[in-house]
Parts: structure tokens; sequence; C-alpha cells
């Protein structure tokens, strides 16, 4: 590689602006012709450096001549006029910014309105969830216990068919002294 390559950060600290000032700065036809990648950086070449450098030292240079123009009385009532309209222009510049930024401002309080009436709605949800849960459990409480009531009301009946069964055993066995024949497909028949 004969070429001189920097990456676009040595450039940037060589002129003492950014990165993005200089990518700002080339457009993309420029970024073509002038820089390539190595790995993770974009190299400029010697071409796009001397380029980015007048590019720069002359936005410097105007930015003198501005300031410079200020101080001075105008020479003549055309330049004065001019003047005025740099002026003007600035203004209603800064102003539609002022207005863009404050409807920014109002759509952001709106959407922030919004994300408090969301948070008041999803609590009400959580919190109805939450009684609803409660009930529930309260219920299958109240289920628990009636069928255990059940069961309790149904163990003294089982104690008396206990003392029944003894009779009942005698009359099983019967049952199966007799052999009984009665197959499903016999339910219909005389026999």
């Amino acid at each position: 590689m004969s070429e001189n390559l920097k990456t676009i950060r040595e450039l940037a600290d060589e002129l003492g602006v950014s990165k993005t000032a200089i990518n700002k700065k080339v457009s993309d036809s420029e970024r073509k012709q002038w820089f390539s990648k190595n790995g993770n950086r974009f190299l400029v070449n010697e071409n796009g450096q001397k380029a980015i450098r007048t590019m720069f030292l002359s936005g410097i240079d105007n930015h003198k001549s501005k300031t410079e123009n200020t101080y001075q009385q105008p020479e003549s009532k055309t330049e004065n006029f001019e003047n005025a309209n740099l002026k003007h222009s600035d203004i209603n510049y800064l102003n539609d910014i002022i207005k863009y930024q404050n409807a920014q401002i109002e759509d952001l309080k709106e959407t922030k309105s919004q994300h408090f009436k969301q948070l008041n709605q999803m609590q009400n949800l959580l919190d109805q969830q939450q009684r609803l849960a409660l009930q529930d459990k309260k219920l299958l409480e109240e289920y628990k216990s009636e069928i255990k009531e059940l069961k309790s009301l149904n163990i003294p009946k089982q104690g008396s068919e206990k003392d029944d069964s003894i009779p009942k055993e005698n009359s099983t066995e019967n049952r199966v002294k007799e052999p009984q024949n009665k197959k499903w497909w016999h339910f219909g028949r005389r026999m």
C-alpha cells in the first residue's frame, strides 16, 4: 500500500472535528471514491483526506468572514439589505425549529398521558384479577368444607351398612352357588 491511509477517527482528531461531522460533509459518491473498508474501520485515501481538509478549512474561513462582516459597517445600502435578509431568514428558520419542537413536546405530552391511562387500566385489571382469585379461593374452601361435611354425614350410614353387611354376605354366597347364565345378548329373550 503506497498510499497514506488514515481512519476517519484519525482524520477527525487531526482536524479537530467529530467523525459524524466528516460523515455529514462527505456525499455517498465521494465516500465510494475515497473510503475503503479494512475490518471494522473505514480508511480514507490521500485524495479524500485533501478534499475533506479543504471542506473543513473553507468552512472555517467562511465562518471567520461572516463574523468579520458583522463587525464592519456596511459599505452600501444593498449590503445592509442583504444582511437584514440573512438575519430575517435565520430568524424564520429558528422560528420554524421552535414550532417543530413545540409540536414534538405536545405529542410527547399526549403520549405520556395515554401511557398513564393505560397504566391505570392495567392496575385496575390487576386489582380485579386479584379480587376474583381471592373469591375463587374462598369458594374453593367453602366447597371443600361442604364436601367434608357430606363425607362426615355419609360415614354413619356406612357404619350402619356394616352391621347389615353380614346378612348380605350370606345372600351373596347364595347367589354365587346359583349359576347365572345371563349374558348381555340374552336379555331380550325369554328362557
